[in-house]
């Protein structure tokens, strides 16, 4: 049968890629390593458009898409012309234990994409672990990449706040007990408004009232604990710790509310993250964040292919008389 496809298996690294080209009858033309640089990419399209020259034949590609190693590879790819598609690692993962390889290297991943490639035309299990890669609207790849950006920032802000509270506990006992929330503004705008925590212990009531956000209700709790204020031993080194924490804490915060003003001005234009914003429920850092991840509906098939995608939707996870569900995790980011 004559070949219908240039088929390009890329197995994704974080330095180097395994590439291996071949033609929709099984056959390898050709393998090769490609650095993660500019010269890398420039040799996979020059390498890749030399079978496609000679063969007259258009080229279709299957990447993984492991912890981000992908980009921007796979935005290249797209804008070459070449149709794209994402492989489902877990379903590579049981193909490969369906048929087993004599060892793990790089070649040998890449040519099992390859050998996945070329299954897919008869086998369910090979045809569902490939996904197309739709083009998405411009301002939903914007939304991705701020959205995941800011998710990072108020993972960070929870671990930092986590850390400079259990030192406070430590180290100042009692001083917590003025607030309801230590991510309170006033109380880190107090903390860090002296690099010498014992010297909160001795602010006036005009100083106070000079720092951001401490009125009258809240100077008067904080002059209720300086009177019975302690300090441990290791506040002498661990303070400046516990001031550089709340520093870095208010500067996230500011970071955090820059992004979400460029979300929401990015969202305006998105006519997906609109339509998600019009059901009940969901606001303005949802709707986007929401609207980046699923990029274009045309990705999907049906409704449960998203729902799938997102995580909403159980799987069943029964066996003799038990029956119950799993939950499925999060996708991956490209």
């Amino acid at each position: 049968m004559f070949p219908s496809q240039i088929r390009v298996a890329i197995d994704v690294g974080c330095e180097r890629h395994r590439v291996a080209v071949g033609l929709s009858d099984g056959k390898v033309l050709e393998e090769f390593d490609i650095g993660h640089h500019a010269d890398g990419f420039e040799e996979f399209f020059s390498r890749v458009g030399k079978p496609e020259k000679f063969h007259k034949l258009p080229v279709v590609v299957a990447m993984e898409g492991y912890n981000g190693y992908a980009r921007p590879l796979d935005g290249q790819i797209c804008r070459y012309g070449y149709k794209l598609y994402s492989v489902n690692n877990l379903k590579l993962a049981r193909f490969k234990e369906i048929f087993p390889a004599p060892a793990k290297t790089d070649a040998i991943d890449a040519r099992k994409i390859l050998e996945l490639f070329q299954l897919s035309d008869y086998l369910p299990l090979a045809k569902e672990a490939l996904h197309e890669v739709a083009p998405t609207p411009i301002e939903n790849d914007k939304l991705k990449r701020l959205t995941r950006r800011r998710k990072q920032l108020v993972n960070e802000r929870v671990r930092v706040t986590n850390r400079m509270q259990a030192d406070l506990h430590a180290v100042c006992p009692g001083l917590l007990s003025i607030t309801g929330d230590a991510s309170n503004l006033w109380f880190l705008n107090f903390l860090s408004c002296r690099d010498d925590l014992t010297k909160l212990a001795k602010l006036r009531q005009t100083g106070l009232h000079a720092i951001s956000g401490v009125g009258r209700k809240y100077a008067a709790l904080i002059q209720t604990w300086q009177p019975h204020a302690q300090f441990a031993p290791e506040v002498e080194w661990a303070g400046e710790m516990i001031v550089q924490d709340t520093k870095r804490i208010l500067a996230l915060t500011d970071e955090i509310k820059i992004l979400e003003g460029k979300i929401a001005g990015i969202a305006i234009d998105s006519a997906l993250a609109q339509t998600i914003g019009s059901i009940p429920g969901f606001g303005k850092t949802s709707m986007a964040e929401l609207a980046g991840e699923i990029g274009t509906t045309e990705r999907f098939k049906n409704e449960a292919g998203l729902a799938m995608y997102l995580g909403m939707a159980a799987l069943d996870n029964s066996s003799g008389k038990k029956n119950g569900t799993k939950l499925i995790h999060a996708p991956r980011p490209r």
